[in-house]
């Protein structure tokens, strides 16, 4: 406020001293001008005056009488006229006992010359031979340059006037705007203070909450440990984040103990230093001015140390800074989180204009030419048989694509494709128009499957329930600690699919198979797989990549083991696998009934304390003891979310997996692994041409 009326006074202080510097000025000069201009037309009619006093008014000449009686009304005064031969007269004055003569004039005989009022006569030159009408002209022409004269002063006198009026307009046009600016930058400094305001509120609650933590943890955050070594070598940058924190923590103390100068000061240089600090992350990018903001912020904050320096409360004001911006960052965490799960969501346009195109097409195709040639083969369990359940032509084409070109024999391979009824006809229509050389292609609609309903699946009845309908649908999602960032995944409709939990039921699908390979739509194979069909399973149902590293994905990180169910079942310290690539056993499963087991334990879990929501973990449980680990080189993961795989690793894999949220197909993937994915993609092709596919 102190500053607030400091600008107003200053506002009002310019204000006064234009207004009597400016247009009064000029006001001034003004009234000067106009009483120049009287001063010289009044000079003009005395000259005029004296002029004619000189020269005289001419006249009728007198008669004798009247000469008389000029002469004898004076008194001291001797007046002799004479007359020459030449009729010209001569004057003579005596004016007590000073005698004034005049020489003789020149003048006709019948002129004389007629003293003004208070004058005394004499004598006009009329030797030009003038008469009365040439003294009416001198007249006029000196009426005509009075009157030029005036009308030139009036003009005059009207155009300053306009010019000051015009300086008046621009001085009021440059008062406005700076009031304007004024005003801004008052709005800014009160926007500035309410930030301060709100941040200060947080960190003093944070300041309460800090006073109980205890003591013994502050090691936890010691600056001299190795992993908290500040790696960033631009010293400039660094040095102005620093002082920036003390700037806050001093005015945060000097707002307590109402340091109204030092207040002003701190947010000032604040201000500066954030301003010049910007977006900068090394020294090369600060402005120009870095150096004298550095130097006016270390005098600021020495100025503050000696008034306000106490220990404990800089203490304390610093670990309520550190607990505030940890609570920023999870929140920053959450909204990450969410905006990654909303673009997973999306359908890219180019994915949604391709399957409209092929569900036309498809449609206007005659029934007989909807099918697929060597249908034969789907039953025939001496085939290499494929699983795949997907509604992303896109995806399902690269996966089709890229088994086949890397098969040594394509005319083994069967493909079981499974899709909603959305986007059978898409499906359907690719392949039929792209047929992938001697393999078999089968198309299901997952809808036409009657036996898969709520009574024989839990997992329908789930989904078809009002609390999971509350847990996705509600508009207001919980705000306490245990909603945390990482919980926002499992609300992604993927789970909502029961495309995702068809994998369960592959026996019921394919009841006269043997063995089938399970791929996922977000994967790419680079070799030849029919060794998968030779490997011995040893008995058990489920060959898979192991991806337990020393202590991570193991089963204590899908599983609640809380619940007695699960800690009586299950080893924590099992190791984990990857569902994407998965060779099965179809004659165990059907002989252990696993999707039973798949069953009961989905029953169990109707109020998810068992485990969130997803597939890896019941697919643990359901295979937990009769997983065989197949070799690392099989299966690679990580490529939608894990930038630091080894490139040799990708190389030399058969299948790549891209589970995570950047999927090849979306613009979030990751631009080092997407043309292991795009090289399997014919963009030239005339539907994707008209659906803008780009690479």
């Amino acid at each position: 406020m102190a500053l607030k009326n400091r600008l107003v006074s200053g506002s009002a202080k310019n204000e006064d001293e234009e207004g009597s510097g400016g247009v009064g000025g000029y006001r001034f000069i003004l009234a000067g001008l106009v009483l120049l201009c009287v001063f010289a037309l009044l000079s003009f009619v005395v000259l005029s005056d004296l002029h004619t006093a000189g020269e005289g008014v001419i006249s009728s000449s007198p008669s004798k009488e009247v000469i008389d009686d000029i002469a004898a009304s004076t008194n001291n005064t001797t007046v002799n006229i004479s007359s020459s031969g030449n009729s010209n007269l001569a004057l003579s004055l005596s004016l007590a006992g000073v005698e004034a003569s005049v020489d003789a004039i020149s003048m006709p005989s019948q002129t004389t010359v007629v003293p003004r009022s208070g004058t005394f006569p004499v004598e006009e030159d009329n030797s030009l031979g003038g008469n009365t009408s040439t003294s009416y002209v001198y007249d006029e022409l000196v009426a005509l340059v009075v009157l030029f004269l005036l009308l030139t002063l009036l003009s005059f006198t009207c155009s300053l006037v306009e010019f000051i009026n015009l300086l008046a307009l621009s001085k009021a046009a440059r008062r406005i705007a700076r009031e304007e600016r004024q005003e801004n930058q008052l709005l800014e400094m009160e926007l500035d203070l309410q930030g301060e305001d709100t941040a200060v509120k947080l960190e003093n609650t944070n300041m309460q909450a800090s006073d109980l933590v205890d003591s013994s943890i502050l090691g936890k955050y010691s600056t001299w440990k190795k992993e908290n070594d500040n790696k960033n070598q631009d010293s400039i940058i660094r040095l102005m984040r620093d002082q920036i924190i003390m700037a806050r923590i001093y005015l945060s103390i000097s707002k307590k103990k109402k340091k109204l100068d030092l207040i002003e000061e701190l947010q000032i240089c604040l201000k500066r230093s954030r301003r010049v600090l910007g977006e900068a992350n090394i020294d090369a990018e600060l402005h120009y001015s870095a150096p004298q903001k550095i130097k006016a912020m270390a005098g600021v904050l020495s100025k503050a140390r000696d008034q306000l320096f106490d220990c404990k409360l800089v203490i304390r004001k610093l670990r309520a800074m550190l607990l505030t911006e940890e609570e920023k960052i999870r929140r920053l965490k959450r909204q990450n989180t969410f905006l990654t799960q909303l673009g997973v969501k999306g359908i890219p346009g180019g994915i949604r204009c391709l399957s409209l195109r092929l569900t036309i097409d498809y449609y206007l195709l005659p029934p007989e030419k909807r099918n697929f040639p060597r249908s034969v083969n789907l039953q025939n369990p001496k085939f290499h048989h494929y699983a795949l359940f997907t509604d992303n032509v896109m995806a399902a084409a690269v996966v089709v694509n890229s088994t086949i070109m890397n098969a040594k024999d394509s005319s083994k391979h069967v493909f079981h494709l499974v899709t909603d009824n959305l986007n059978i006809g898409a499906l359907k229509m690719w392949f039929l128009l792209n047929p992938p050389e001697e393999a078999t292609i089968h198309v299901e609609n997952l809808d036409e499957l009657k036996w898969l309903n709520s009574s024989y699946c839990p997992v329908l009845r789930q989904l078809n329930s009002a609390a999971m309908r509350e847990y996705y649908f509600k508009t207001g999602h919980s705000t306490t600690p245990s909603s945390s960032a990482s919980s926002l995944k499992y609300r992604n409709p993927k789970y909502l699919s029961m495309l995702n939990h068809l994998r369960f039921y592959i026996p019921q699908i394919y009841p006269k198979l043997d063995k089938i390979l399970f791929l996922d739509d977000d994967v790419v194979v680079q070799k030849d797989l029919t060794g998968l069909w030779l490997v011995d399973l040893e008995g058990k149902v489920n060959g898979a990549v192991e991806t337990c590293v020393e202590n991570f994905h193991r089963f204590d990180k899908y599983l609640n083991f809380s619940n007695p169910y699960i800690a009586r079942e299950f080893d924590p310290n099992a190791c984990g696998w990857a569902y994407g690539m998965n060779i099965f056993d179809l004659k165990e499963w059907k002989k252990r009934n696993l999707t039973g087991v798949y069953h009961t334990w989905q029953n169990l879990n109707e109020d998810r304390l068992l485990w969130k929501l997803g597939t890896l973990p019941p697919g643990l449980m359901t295979f937990y003891g009769l997983t065989y680990s197949l070799n690392k080189s099989w299966h690679v993961l990580g490529l939608g979310y894990n930038p630091s795989i080894n490139p040799s690793e990708i190389e030399n894999a058969a299948v790549i997996h891209y589970n995570g949220n950047m999927k090849p197909w979306l613009e979030m993937a990751m631009t080092k692994y997407r043309p292991y994915w795009t090289k399997y993609i014919d963009y030239d092709h005339p539907y994707l041409r008209q659906c803008n596919f780009l690479k």
